[in-house]
């Protein structure tokens, strides 16, 4: 049996530089298709596409799809092969945007908040993991040593996983969704530390206690002062510079700056402070949210995210042999308990004796039961410090693939344990027992959002905008304004107008206006393609919304008519009903004005 590799195949060379394997820029020989950069994304983007509608056909989410689009391009299928290191890299990027854009909806408090059940949640339930996945390696008969190592890969759960299972069912902002978030942050210190440690603790490491003590010391030290620049400096200067830019109006430049704070910061964090990719990019969103600019920069990171991450579950699966399902199914059935019952339980039972609901605590079990990214990670460092054989490897990588593939079955499982319960008086009185010491500090409502009721949501403050917000405002009737016109942004605070910055057709911006509260959406943006992205992002969060749609021509009124629009305003129409209420005014003569309406 081949043993799947987190480092390129075989077969294929190293990652070359842009300037240097492009054939625009030299003469040497193209070099195979497989290798090539192009070719693996290509490949990987159509295969997931395809694949994953596939899933979705068959009622499964698409993440299945995406992870046989890996291995079928896998080196241990025949077929197209593609470049695993460089499919990795690209992933790793999917995480580092992901964790940068969670750090942006959330904010130092709301972390700050979750520490009193996320801190020794997540540090209970790793240790739990950690040895359930020991006592497992041992009985296989691995040194203790090297069983340690392997259940601490069990212990940590996916990032990418556990955003994607709470952002689409709009919990990712919840009380659930911030204890969650808090744990992985836990989480993800703690396996910092373990890549410290491990090299140090197993025999071909060469460290002792003083080795072990001075590597916790600088890492704790280099964490501390990273966090401290981020709050002190980066607080001060990030927000500075993503205004000055967006005051240029350019959108180039705006997302430009965003990409290059992301992926700075965390490849500053990892060189310079040792602090995980991940970690580096989540303490920079923290700082991007302090911003009066941080929607927009996470509507223009969205997309980036969503693709970057789709390619992170192709790369796993490019990693899994096939036939370690068939050789090794009985382990990998004993991980999978560990994973989806020992872990996911445990989490959900921490979680009541913290005082959370048992809302809370079954979504966070769902959520944290499946393996991911870090686990890989761990599994490589035991393969290189000759802590486990390569078998375990392949262990953790398929038990990764099915965690992740039957997870959202641990989603739909909430209800039905919720109904179960609820039917016992005797499981009320333990869980009312066991959450007898209920904390509401994670429950902090996010501002500018649930808050805000009853107003009128008007997008684009220009010549149209500006009067109809005049009328509104003589009227006493509150409205927010979004404006993609950052002076003009500005020039509204001054008067007084609440105004948020951004392009109202990326998803977050009326969210933040406080669309769940708003009465009426009026759109007059002059452009109609514009106008529509505007109204299908408004009609999936509050299909019920009464909105108002600025138009030029017969053919967009059409278009918008059948949309649902209550009101479609065509300019020359209007124009010229206000010219004949004119005309009729002055003579005194002809039909009302409703009639000529």
């Amino acid at each position: 049996m081949r043993a799947a590799s987190l480092t390129p195949h075989s077969s294929q060379s190293p990652h070359p530089s842009l300037l240097t394997s492009s054939s625009l820029f030299t003469h040497s020989p193209h070099p195979p298709l497989e290798s090539t950069l192009i070719a693996t994304l290509a490949v990987a983007v159509v295969l997931a596409f395809a694949l994953g509608l596939v899933a979705v056909r068959l009622s499964l989410t698409p993440v299945v799809g995406y992870l046989v689009a890996g291995v079928m391009i896998g080196p241990f299928t025949p077929g197209f092969e593609g470049n695993v290191s460089l499919a990795a890299e690209l992933a790793e990027i999917g995480v580092v945007l992901l964790m940068f854009g969670v750090g942006m909806h959330f904010s130092v408090r709301d972390i700050f908040a979750a520490r009193m059940v996320a801190l020794p949640g997540a540090i209970l339930q790793m240790a739990v993991a950690t040895t359930l996945g020991a006592l497992v390696g041992h009985s296989w008969g691995w040194t203790w040593g090297g069983s340690v190592v392997f259940g601490l890969a069990l212990s940590v759960a996916s990032t990418v996983v556990v955003l994607r299972a709470l952002e689409p069912r709009g919990i990712l902002g919840s009380p659930e969704g911030r204890l969650a978030v808090g744990w992985l942050v836990v989480e993800d210190l703690v396996m910092v530390l373990a890549l410290v440690l491990v090299p140090a603790l197993m025999p071909t490491g060469g460290g002792g206690s003083i080795d072990i003590s001075t590597a916790l010391v600088l890492t704790f030290g280099k964490i501390i002062v990273f966090v401290a620049v981020m709050l002190v400096i980066g607080a001060r200067v990030v927000p500075w510079l993503l205004t000055t830019v967006a005051r240029t109006g350019s959108r180039e430049l705006f997302t430009l700056a965003v990409l290059g704070i992301a992926l700075g910061v965390a490849l500053g964090a990892a060189e310079l402070f040792g602090v995980s990719l991940a970690l580096g990019a989540f303490v920079a969103g923290l700082v991007v949210s302090e911003s009066d600019v941080s929607h927009q920069a996470a509507a223009d990171a969205l997309p980036f995210q969503d693709a970057f991450a789709v390619l992170f579950f192709v790369s796993v699966g490019m990693l899994v042999d096939p036939y370690v399902f068939v050789n090794e199914w009985q382990r990998i059935g004993i991980v999978l308990l560990v994973i989806l019952v020992g872990q996911a339980a445990t989490a959900t039972v921490l979680a009541l004796l913290l005082g959370q609901s048992l809302r809370t605590a079954l979504t966070l079990g769902a959520a944290l039961g499946q393996i991911g990214e870090f686990s890989f990670i761990i599994a490589a460092l035991g393969i290189a410090v000759g802590a486990f054989p390569t078998e375990a490897r392949d262990i953790i990588l398929a038990s990764a693939i099915l965690s992740i593939i039957l997870n959202p079955a641990l989603f739909a499982l909430i209800r039905p344990i919720e109904r179960f319960v609820e039917a016992r008086s005797w499981l009320v009185k333990i869980v009312e027992w066991l959450s007898r010491n209920r904390r509401d500090a994670i429950d902090i409502a996010i501002a500018g959002e649930a808050e805000r009721t009853g107003h009128v949501i008007i997008v684009g403050y220009g010549r149209v905008g500006n009067a109809v917000g005049d009328v509104l405002g003589g009227e006493g009737i509150p409205f927010v304004t979004i404006d993609h016109d950052r002076p003009r942004v500005e020039h509204m605070r001054q008067r007084g107008v609440h105004a948020v910055f951004g392009d109202a057709a990326r998803g977050g911006l009326l969210r933040h206006a406080g669309l769940a509260g708003a009465r009426m959406l009026i759109v007059t943006a002059p452009e109609p393609i514009h106008a529509r992205l505007i109204v299908d992002e408004a009609r999936r969060t509050r299909p019920d919304i009464s909105i108002v749609v600025r138009v030029h021509t017969e053919a967009d009124l059409a278009v918008f008519q059948r949309l649902g629009v209550e009101r479609v305003v065509l300019g020359e129409r209007e124009l010229a009903f206000g010219m004949a209420r004119y005309v009729l005014r002055t003579m005194r003569s002809g039909p009302a004005m409703s009639e000529v309406e």
